[in-house]
């Protein structure tokens, strides 16, 4: 018979054997779940970089979208009709944007290449913002800064309708300055703009800006009839470009050189 003093030694013992047991069979169990998940974890590394997804860990700006882009492909497909031979082409130059928008844009430039006009096409796609003012870039594409605000400058007749003009706020009545136009279609949707910045007068300005939105032509409207009805209405209203007695840059022979039409 085991005697008082042995049983009490004997239990401490027991118990301090049991608890190693469980210590050690705890701290296997976590080390073999951390192993797991640490596999788990190398897997998925390794797959997403597989698939060339593994995000960029050291930069948290999301990507950026894909906007416009030259198509140097794309045919023109609007033109100016000319008045005479001696007519130079204008550069012509596509952007298309991957959500359907098209621009066409034609420029002309006087000395040291600065642009002196420009004349867009604009078919809108699901790039489209809708809030956005539509003269809200009309400044920076007359060389004015981004910060430079506009004022109307009144409205000229032209075969597609009334088409609102635009000059610098603040613009002394009879300075020679930059004009911006702007004329938006609901159906299709379509926005011609541009500017002109030749002309020895405002009314010389407003009047070769209206000569030239009378002589765009269409070459082709691809599969979108409604711009070409726009256009074959439009053209119903055309009036001849006569300037007597201004030298604009457009039509007037002193200044040939810089007269451009596609």
């Amino acid at each position: 018979m085991q005697s008082p003093e042995a049983s009490t030694a004997t239990n401490p013992t027991q118990i301090h054997l049991a608890l190693a047991a469980f210590a050690d069979e705890v701290v296997g169990t976590l080390a073999r779940l951390f192993a797991y998940v640490g596999a788990l974890v190398l897997f998925a590394i390794l797959g997403l970089a597989a698939l060339g997804q593994l995000p960029n860990l050291r930069d948290d700006d999301p990507a950026l979208k894909p906007g416009w882009a030259v198509a140097d492909r794309s045919p023109p497909a609007f033109a100016l009709s000319r008045l005479d031979s001696s007519e130079k082409t204008a550069s012509y130059t596509i952007l298309r944007h991957p959500e359907g928008g098209r621009r066409d844009v034609m420029r002309w430039a006087g000395e040291a290449d600065k642009a002196m006009a420009e004349l867009e096409i604009y078919r809108e796609g699901g790039e489209f913002d809708v809030t956005r003012p539509a003269a809200a870039d009309l400044a920076v594409r007359m060389g004015l800064g981004t910060a430079t605000p506009l004022e109307q400058a009144g409205l000229i007749d032209t075969k597609f309708g009334p088409v609102a003009l635009f000059q610098p706020t603040g613009t002394a009545e009879g300075a020679r300055a930059c004009l911006g136009y702007l004329k938006r279609s609901e159906e299709p949707a379509l926005q011609i703009s541009g500017f002109s910045c030749q002309g020895d007068s405002p009314p010389a300005r407003r009047a070769a800006i209206a000569c030239t939105l009378n002589r765009l032509t269409l070459l082709t409207s691809g599969n979108e009839p409604r711009l070409a009805e726009l256009f074959a209405h439009a053209e119903l209203k055309r009036r001849p470009c006569t300037l007597p007695g201004t030298s604009d840059w457009l039509l007037g022979a002193a200044n040939a050189q810089l007269r451009g039409a596609l």
